[in-house]
């Protein structure tokens, strides 16, 4: 396989995963918070206060959500 293949499936595994991600946040909601914290859609990690002051609908903790923009997915 050649690198160019390897890089669109490996692109085409992270959109699968987003949309996977993006579709269970929409369909199941109360999975992303526990005891009134949200959890980050790719880590389940709790999302700061500050990052829900600045956009109450974060899907993503702040360092996923780098992460995520960096690959270019976001």
């Amino acid at each position: 396989m050649s690198p160019l293949d390897e890089a669109k499936e490996l692109e085409q595994q992270d959109r699968e995963r987003a949309l996977r991600n993006h579709a269970a946040r929409q369909h199941e909601p109360d999975q992303w918070i526990e005891n009134g914290v949200v959890l980050c859609i790719d880590c389940a990690e709790p999302v700061s206060i500050k990052r829900l002051a600045a956009k109450p609908a974060a899907a993503r903790c702040i360092d996923c959500q780098q992460l995520c923009e960096l690959q270019n997915h976001c």
